[in-house]
């Protein structure tokens, strides 16, 4: 399976009356819907996460959104089988943002803009 991937970090304000900022972790694989039983096995392989077809296109997305999931299904299995390239750096800011998750500091503005500095560095916006 080559399937496009990527660990995100979404800042958003909060919504429905609450201040401040919703920090949220999404791990996700694309692949074309030919392999649709295959991103479809994913669920039940990882013990986590949703497969979705989109509407429009060819395509299906498996995604794990879950902190829970994401720390003690998705991250253990990147560990054990290691990502190389521009990828494993990706991931190396993945598991930072979920530390400063864990350890509250995304309650705090400080902590906010760490994880800001984390996300403005990953994926696209990486430097090469």
């Amino acid at each position: 399976m080559s399937g496009e991937g990527n660990f995100s970090v979404n800042i958003a304000k909060n919504t429905g009356g609450r201040e401040g900022t919703r920090v949220s972790l999404r791990f996700q694989v694309a692949q074309h819907i030919r392999d649709v039983e295959l991103m479809k096995s994913l669920v039940e392989y990882l013990g986590c996460g949703r497969f979705y077809l989109k509407s429009k296109g060819d395509v299906g997305d498996y995604v794990v959104s879950n902190l829970s999931d994401i720390e003690t299904n998705i991250i253990p299995f990147f560990v054990k089988y290691k990502i190389t390239g521009k990828k494993a750096l990706d991931f190396s800011d993945f598991c930072e943002a979920l530390k400063l998750i864990k350890d509250k500091e995304h309650l705090t503005e400080l902590g906010v803009e760490r994880i800001r500095l984390i996300k403005a560095g990953m994926n696209r916006g990486r430097k090469s």
